[in-house]
């Protein structure tokens, strides 16, 4: 189970990424919003892979209609996700959100 404090380690340990409120909760950005605490137990992050997610996991994976206008965007709830996993999909988020190039 991955925690909101995995969430903020993860993103901060990637170069370039700031933390600040967006729309009143703890968000990270690169160039872009990389990832936002959704609600208590939910992170929304931006992947290329979103359908198949959902498809595969509803349970872990999910959008709402406010996301359908942004199709890489997907929630995650943190309590059926792992560290590993969290930090794969961050990571791409990072990347997908404009990477610091170094």
């Amino acid at each position: 189970m991955a925690t909101e404090e995995d969430v903020r380690g993860i993103c901060l340990g990637l170069p370039g990424v700031t933390e600040r409120s967006s729309w009143g909760q703890p968000a990270w950005f690169a160039k872009t919003l990389m990832a936002r605490i959704w609600e208590e137990g939910v992170v929304t992050v931006k992947t290329g892979e979103r359908e198949a997610l959902a498809a595969m996991d509803p349970d872990k994976f999910y959008w709402t209609p406010h996301h359908d206008r942004s199709p890489n965007l997907i929630l995650i709830r943190l309590d059926k996700i792992d560290v590993d996993e969290v930090t794969e999909l961050l990571q791409e988020s990072y990347r997908i959100a404009g990477a610091t190039k170094n």
